[in-house]
């Protein structure tokens, strides 16, 4: 939900906190990248932001790091995606190779975010992915746990052992998350 300052509206993706498991039990530290520039446009405020991933943290567990532009597009910044400021202050702050990391995304944006950085990326399309997005990204994947897969190097059946069962990811696995970042 773009521009979203309510915290009680964020609700996880599909297969979210089993992709996010996945790859907390592999080791691989998690940042949350995100273009918000709800903030520049005062639709939101820096407070609502923090306070929905707040509830993010809730949902899926604590991320490692977390990188937000409140910039409008207009603006130039090198930190909004598609540029690769975020991404690369996120690996700088993790100590982890730029080179090794994957950025999932759900937007072009992602996708030339990661390509700029240095790194891997993963579409994962919505309803908001346009056409051109998908048929010009590099790996596709249908959900955030097949990219997270992906990104691990795994198959979908060997890594089907490796996901945590259901019960073990608590009472918000199944619910859907929607908007431009996990959340």
């Amino acid at each position: 939900m773009p521009y979203n300052g309510d915290p009680e509206r964020v609700v996880a993706a599909d297969t979210a906190a089993e992709a996010v498991a996945l790859a907390r039990a592999a080791g691989v530290p998690i940042g949350v990248i995100s273009n918000q520039s709800g903030i520049g446009r005062g639709l939101i405020s820096a407070d609502q932001l923090h306070a929905v991933n707040r509830r993010v943290d809730e949902l899926l567990g604590p991320f490692d790091v977390w990188r937000h532009c409140p910039h409008l597009p207009e603006d130039g910044c090198r930190c909004r995606k598609p540029a690769a400021g975020m991404l690369l202050s996120a690996a700088e702050e993790l100590d982890a190779p730029i080179a090794e990391a994957v950025m999932i995304g759900d937007i072009g944006a992602d996708v030339l975010a990661a390509r700029a950085a240095g790194c891997r990326g993963i579409l994962v399309p919505t309803q908001r992915t346009l056409p051109q997005e998908v048929s010009a990204a590099e790996t596709v994947a249908a959900t955030l746990l097949e990219a997270v897969r992906a990104a691990l190097g795994r198959s979908a059946e060997s890594a089907r052992d490796d996901a945590p069962a259901h019960s073990e990811l608590g009472a918000d696995a199944d619910r859907e998350l929607t908007g431009g970042a996990p959340w």
